[in-house]
């Protein structure tokens, strides 16, 4: 007996170990805790970003420069990478500070209507995709994404969606002519405050909206029997099936060029993930995975925790239904036991 006591002693404190110092470590290297920046979108984490990997390099060139061993070549291609992140440095703090003064000035709703018409001419319903992903419609914009984030956005789509390492001038953002369209300070703030005052009111967005408008394009929610190109639908010929599948494929083919790879399926992240995670994520992908294709979103807080919510549903449908069934259970419980110690009270009452 004492011998079993002894291995299920070390069993047990095994078991603590791994669940108190291995896991969350093992947790804290695959997914890093990154504080939300209350999804204001100035540029701030976008900098300290390059200013981190500036500081990273230059550390790395110290130290080989100590090594005699090290290869004049290979000294100076670490230099051209420094010499590289600097002048990202500085093109992303004269973006942000123009972004700044942009957002400062007071915008013509009426001079907007008309350039906005522009916008329509790309980002309209059912639009075809351009560059491996459908434009999205415009109609829940100024609701669903921030002010800066928009301003952002028309000035440089690259820059403002973080990805400006993945665009070069062989190689364009899909939506890179926007900012010779839209090129005045005056065209890009008046753009973006008609879009604010056209908004539907953020209460009319939905859980299900919010998530199609900004994430939907890329990502397919199967269990919600979403696709990158509209609800799966139910056809009566297999023919109209297939032919639905064959469009979906191609538009998966244009994502993988667009993204590098196939964006994932989200029906279950927010079960893996969690609620923190996937909020800060939309928020700045960055932050969470360095390197990663993915864009920042831009959406504003009320959007991020509608998409979270449509996450919640999507990965837990039965989360409301199991939480009444269990509370009735436990009610039951309650009474049965009660039941249970009366009804011993009575058995044994003339044997005490």
């Amino acid at each position: 007996m004492k011998k079993e006591l002894y291995i299920l002693s070390v069993v047990v404190a095994f078991s603590l170990l791994t669940y108190y110092f291995v896991e969350p470590f093992a947790h804290g290297v695959m997914h890093p805790h990154v504080e939300s920046k209350n999804f204001v979108y100035d540029g701030t984490s976008d900098i300290q970003e390059v200013e981190t990997k500036i500081a990273k390099l230059e550390k790395e060139l110290a130290i080989s420069k100590a090594d005699e061993k090290t290869d004049a070549k290979k000294l100076e291609g670490m230099q051209a990478d420094i010499s590289k992140a600097q002048v990202r440095l500085g093109s992303k703090k004269t973006f942000w500070a123009d972004v700044k003064r942009i957002s400062a000035l007071k915008g013509d709703t009426k001079a907007g209507e008309a350039m906005y018409a522009n916008c329509t001419s790309c980002h309209m319903q059912d639009a075809p995709a351009m560059g491996g992903v459908t434009p999205p419609s415009l109609v829940n914009a100024g609701a669903t994404y921030d002010r800066n984030y928009l301003i952002a956005l028309i000035k440089d789509p690259a820059m403002a969606s973080n990805v400006d390492h993945k665009f070069s001038d062989s190689r364009l953002h899909p939506m890179d002519s926007v900012k010779y369209m839209v090129s005045s300070d005056e065209d890009i703030i008046n753009v973006v405050d008609f879009m604010l005052k056209t908004a539907p009111k953020q209460e009319t967005i939905t859980p299900k909206i919010a998530f199609e408008d900004t994430c939907g394009r890329c990502h397919n929610i199967r269990y919600k029997k979403w696709t990158t190109i509209g609800e799966t639908q139910k056809f009566k010929h297999k023919q109209d099936t297939l032919a639905f599948e064959i469009k979906q494929l191609d538009y998966q083919d244009g994502l993988k060029t667009y993204m590098g790879k196939l964006p994932p399926d989200l029906s279950m992240y927010i079960r893996s993930r969690g609620h923190h995670y996937i909020s800060t994520f939309v928020e700045d992908p960055q932050q969470l995975l360095l390197g990663t294709s993915m864009p920042r979103v831009g959406v504003n807080a009320e959007t991020a925790e509608k998409v979270v919510a449509y996450l919640e549903e999507a990965g837990d449908p039965k989360k409301a239904e199991r939480n009444r069934v269990g509370m009735y259970v436990m009610i039951y419980m309650v009474f049965f036991i009660l039941a249970a110690f009366l009804w011993k009270k009575q058995v044994w009452r003339d044997l005490h």
